[in-house]
């Protein structure tokens, strides 16, 4: 089975704590975000601190590549 977007995203930041800290969040925020899915103003930041496209992390708001 192939890792989600922000499983993704937390493998490049090296963990949940890391990406935590890239983005000024919570580890328990990002913990939140694996249950019930990312918050719209985190999918930019996310993919400017990991590279992961805001098309994979959030294809509702984002549906073609930037």
């Amino acid at each position: 089975m192939s890792p989600t977007p922000l499983e993704r995203a937390i493998l490049v930041a090296g963990s949940g704590k890391a990406l935590a800290g890239l983005l000024g969040v919570t580890p328990m925020a990002v913990s939140y975000w694996k249950a019930r899915g990312i918050p719209a103003r985190q999918a930019i930041r996310i993919e400017t601190a990991t590279g992961v496209p805001r098309h994979e992390l959030r294809p509702d708001l984002y549906p073609v590549a930037a």
